[in-house]
This record gives structure tokens, sequence and C-alpha cells, in this order.
């Protein structure tokens, strides 16, 4: 007996008891259904941060103020003596490997152009913010040495902000008031989408750092040149963790830390943060994935219970075979035919499924999910062999069968 007339009597055998082999076949196709789905959500989810990585910006440390104590309390990040002016040139001078280093001293306020207004993010940064931050202009141009020297009131607008107070047009060369202090818009910033905090990187509006924090943020009384956090990128040849422990050596020096005390400040590599939750999103997303094999399992132990039910109630037609020359072989091939083509029907049935669930998933959850075409070939290998797998026991208790008592058994 040949393959294809093996498939031809597995088939006919499947048709004759239609309903039977829908019902079997529901646990491989939910089994494949939530393989897909699980795994695109995950590689959605992984790929969606690796984006935000990106976004962050490459070989980039972030040094951020320490956090104060009051009576044993934290005050918090950023609630110790404030990073200066004088620790950004210390770092841009006193680190080696630094390609460009700016301040970025935040704040919140009203900006208004003619009747329309929006209460977003006010950033005072250094004329290096955006080549550290790896941040393209739309439009426009960037914040120059002299705009910080001469305190220009200039400013550069995120995507958010130009939506809401200029919808469709390009606000270069307007005039926008910050607290009532009239600003030129000199360029308009290209679009970040939400950081892994969910927060919109496009909200904001950038300020030379003397204006910002002379007239509109205000200066500490502690530290009247403070820069907020700090961010420094290198060029590819140094070393993050090198480079990290240079600028912790040198702030310590600067802020008169003494051995054995606590920093009074932080120093962060968010690109690293960030791979983190990438791989712990990666590990859920195997879990996941072999949470749904779970259901393959159960549709296989259904598919070996239904084919021994099979086995038995088609005792005498196997006897038959066998009497006219019918082959253990052929006998063994005509099952696990019938079982592995259950598993690959349930396998494609499944995988539309799978693929329209991670769909309608991502459109209901506004979330991303990313289909390779390896985990549908995956889950329907797996579909295959679970077929092999769970129907090769029948199907070698049908091959051994005795002829004649097989031949007796009504």
């Amino acid at each position: 007996m040949s393959f294809f007339d093996s498939f031809e009597v597995a088939w006919s055998a499947l048709r004759a008891n239609l309903l039977r082999s829908i019902l079997t076949t529901l646990g491989i196709i939910i089994g494949v259904a939530s393989v897909i789905v699980l795994v695109a959500v995950g590689a959605g989810a992984r790929q969606d941060v690796e984006t935000r990585i990106a976004s962050l910006g490459t070989n980039m440390l972030v040094v951020y103020s320490g956090s104060s104590r009051v009576r044993g309390r934290a005050g918090g990040e950023g609630t110790d003596k404030e990073l200066s002016e004088g620790d950004l040139n210390a770092l841009h001078n006193g680190v080696g490997g630094v390609m460009a280093i700016s301040g970025q001293l935040n704040g919140a306020g009203s900006v208004v152009f003619g009747n329309a207004n929006w209460t977003t993010t006010l950033s005072g940064v250094h004329p290096d913010y955006l080549t550290v931050r790896e941040w393209p202009l739309a439009s426009g141009r960037d914040f120059t040495p002299q705009d910080l020297r001469s305190s220009a009131k200039v400013a550069i607008l995120g995507q958010s902000v130009v939506k809401q107070l200029f919808p469709g047009e390009d606000p270069v060369g307007t005039t926008i008031r910050i607290k009532n202090t009239p600003f030129q818009v000199v360029g308009v910033l290209s679009s970040k989408g939400s950081s892994s905090f969910g927060r919109d990187q496009d909200d904001l509006v950038l300020l030379p750092m003397t204006i910002a924090r002379n007239q509109i943020l205000g200066k500490s009384g502690v530290t009247p040149d403070q820069v907020g956090q700090i961010y420094i990128k290198f060029d590819n040849q140094t070393n993050l963790a090198d480079a990290q422990e240079e600028i912790e050596n040198l702030l310590r020096q600067r802020r008169r830390v003494k051995a054995g005390d606590e920093d009074n400040f932080n120093v962060r590599n968010l690109a690293e943060f960030m791979k983190a939750r990438t791989e712990v999103l990666s590990t859920m997303t195997y879990l996941l994935g072999a949470t749904s094999v779970i259901s393959l399992i159960v549709g296989g132990i259904g598919i070996m219970n239904i084919m021994l039910v099979s086995v038995t109630e088609r005792t005498r037609e196997i006897g038959l075979r066998m009497a006219v020359g019918g082959r253990r072989r052929d006998i063994m091939r005509q099952f696990l035919v019938e079982a592995v083509s259950l598993c690959l029907i349930g396998g494609l049935i499944g995988t539309v499924l799978g693929v329209a669930s991670a769909f309608i998933v991502a459109h209901a959850g506004e979330m991303a999910v990313l289909i390779s075409p390896s985990v549908i070939f995956i889950a329907m290998g797996a579909a295959a062999v679970t077929g092999v797998f769970f129907g090769f026991f029948p199907a070698r208790q049908a091959a051994h069968l005795n002829p004649i008592e097989a031949l007796r058994s009504e």
C-alpha cells in the first residue's frame, strides 16, 4: 500500500466519523492557536521595548543627584545636592570617550499660541542634548552655544505640543509664550513616542539651559547653576562599565563623599535596564508558550484515545486487510496517517484562529504583536509531532492484531 493509498483510506475513515474527528482536533486547535497568540504578543512586546531602548540613545549614561535623608527618611532621587555646571564640565573634560554631554532640567508650565494653550514639560538643555539622545529634528535648527551664552529666548517643540498648538502647520519662526515670556520657535523634534514608563516623550518643549534656569524654571538656592540630570554619550570604543567607574570616582572627589559613605548621586545605564526588561519579557514569552503546549499534549491524549477506540471498532476491517495481504507496516502507516492528519488539520485551523486572534488582541488592547513565519512552522511541526507521538501506540496495537482473532470479532 502506497502512502497515497494510506492517506486516502485515512481520509475516508475521518469523513465517516466527521463530528468525532472535529471534536478530537479541538485540543490541537486550541493548543496551536494559543501558542501563536502568546508568542506573537510576547514578541511584539519585546520588539516594542527594544524600540524604546533605541529611543533612549545608545552608549549613554545618565547621572542623577541622590536622595537626601531627613531623620532617616529618604527624600527621593534628586533631593540631595543638585548637579551643577561645574560637575558637567568636569565630566566632559575628565572622563575619557565622551562624545557629547548635556544636562536636562525639567519643570512644567503652559505654552500659549494665539487662543490655544497647552500644559507640557519644559526642559532646559545644552546644545549637545539632541546628539546625546540621538533625536533628529523634523524641521528648523538645533540650539547653538551662542543661544546658551546669550540666554536666547528660543524653543524647540515636541510633536505632541505641535499637534495641540499648531495642527497641520509648521511652527518654525512663530512666537509662543511660556509663563508670559515670548519665545521664538526655531525647531521641531521628530516623533519618539512613549517611553518604557508610558510617558509621552514628544510632549515637551526644549529651551536653552540658561534661560530656562534663570527665568522659567527657577534657580536652586543651594546650587544656582544646577543642570538637573546629566546625559553623557560615549564613542563606540568606550566600555560603559569603565566609564561609569570613572564618573563615580570623579564625582566622589568633587562632591566630597568620604570613603564608606553612601554616594549622593546615581549613575545609570538605561539601556542595560531596558535590556533586563527585554530578557524578562522573553522569559515570560517562553513560559507562556510552554504553558500553551499543555493544550497540545491534552489534544494528543484525546487523539490517542480516539485512535484506540477506532482500532477497537475496526478490528474486523484490520483482519480483512491482513487476510488479503496487508502487511503490518501498511496497517501501522494507515493509522499513523490518520492521527497525523487529524493533528495537521487541527494545526491549520488553529493557525488561522491564532493569527486572527493575535490581531484582534492587538487592536483591542492597542498592543504590538509580531507574528513570525518560524512560529507558525514550529506550531505546525509540533502538531505533526504530536500526531506521530500519540498515534504510534494505537497504530502499533492495530498492526500487531492477530488476523484470525481480528476476523472473528464482531
